[in-house]
């Protein structure tokens, strides 16, 4: 499989309760040297990675995908700058597959919407989280509904032709009432794609916070349970494939000729490059992270010093594992005799009582998780490695 790029555009205009990634609400003045930045590592790919003994990912990408963050809050221009950078750095590349920009509703316009057209963007993901205001503005998000509804609308009507809606289930507030209204809502506007996300809260967001120390502030007394997310998330699945989306891989759902291609990448561990403050890069045998900081990353990048901060080597019990826990997460399986003779290991004996337990399915060679089971999927994978 080809590789991909990845793109970070860490800016934010409000941190979300329960957001732990390398984004954040930083000084305005910063965009303009962080798209200079940026721009230049991509150009200079080449001689960064060389200088750091890193190889390349083989093959031309023929995937981008801008995340954050919010890309959409960039000046458009910004964003064609980027992308022109890429088709300068990467001349071999052939016509892109998919080019994504995540964006929030509340940041798209008419103008913008028609500059990431012409610039190649063929897809955005638009982050909704929620039809409820309530939720909305519990989990620190600047939108409500109205916003996403005229998102929707503009990027439609400037002929982007993908268009993916996420949405989170277990925000602070969420009712099973208002879990099934944001999904009426959503099958109404019937984007190309959707995303469902169970809310991962990582200790160190606010949200996080709340929770391990018994608190009340951000909701975290109004957190569904775990198990009435997983209840919820069974019954959004029915009615995503009722309404003829086909559920590919655990968080996605897709029509005919719109899974998502970058992020499928991933899943089934392709090479990928990062670029931007804490972006992540991927060789076939060797990650490596940039600088979390965006400051201090457009200062490593006009010193000409290495902007990586993270690197490592991955073995073979790694790799295997990634298999599993990415692989695992497609629908469509994983080739079981393809994984036991590259990594000389026979996995077999362990099956009978997952499948007899009805954690997973094995159809002739391809092994996949029970659909019953797949929003306990982690408890399912590492009681299969163990």
């Amino acid at each position: 499989m080809l590789p991909g790029i990845y793109i970070q555009i860490p800016f934010c205009q409000s941190k979300c309760t329960y957001c732990h990634f390398a984004t954040g609400v930083f000084p305005r003045e910063l965009m303009a040297p962080y798209v200079k930045a940026v721009s230049s590592e991509i150009i200079n790919h080449h001689q960064t990675y060389a200088a750091a003994g890193l190889s390349l990912p083989a093959g031309a990408p023929d995937t981008i995908y801008l995340g954050g963050g919010t890309p959409s809050l960039l000046p458009p221009e910004d964003i064609a700058h980027i992308l022109a950078a890429v088709g300068a750095a990467f001349p071999s590349a052939h016509e892109w597959r998919e080019i994504t920009l995540e964006a929030d509703p509340e940041t798209v316009t008419p103008e913008k919407a028609a500059t990431w057209r012409d610039a190649g963007v063929n897809r955005i993901s638009l982050g909704a989280q929620s039809f409820s205001d309530a939720e909305l503005r519990a989990s620190g998000r600047r939108h409500r509904q109205a916003d996403t509804l005229r998102a929707v609308e503009t990027v439609r009507a400037a002929r982007i032709p993908s268009l993916n809606l996420d949405l989170i289930l277990g925000l602070a507030g969420h009712t099973h009432e208002s879990w099934l209204a944001s999904l009426e809502k959503l099958l109404s506007l019937r984007p190309d794609h959707i995303s469902l996300y169970m809310l991962d809260v990582d200790d160190d967001s606010h949200l996080g916070h709340e929770l391990l120390q018994g608190g009340a502030r951000y909701g975290a007394q109004r957190v569904p349970s775990d198990e009435a997310q997983a209840d919820w998330f069974d019954e959004a699945s029915a009615l995503l494939s009722g309404a003829g989306y086909e559920h590919y891989e655990i968080s996605n759902w897709a029509l005919p000729g719109h899974r998502a291609v970058h992020n499928s990448k991933y899943w089934q561990r392709a090479p990928y490059f990062g670029f931007g403050s804490g972006a992540h890069s991927f060789n076939g045998n060797e990650r490596w992270a940039n600088a979390h900081d965006p400051a201090a990353y457009v200062q490593a990048i006009r010193a000409g010093t290495l902007p990586i901060e993270q690197r490592q080597s991955v073995s073979a019990q790694m790799a295997l594992e990634e298999e599993f826990f990415l692989g695992l997460r497609l629908l469509d399986g994983i080739n079981l005799n393809r994984i036991e003779a590259q990594y000389g290991i026979n996995l077999r004996q362990r099956l009978p009582r997952l499948v007899e337990a009805g954690a997973v399915t094995l159809k002739g060679d391809i092994l996949s998780l029970a659909p019953a089971r797949l929003a306990v999927s982690d408890e399912v994978i590492a009681e299969l490695l163990a």
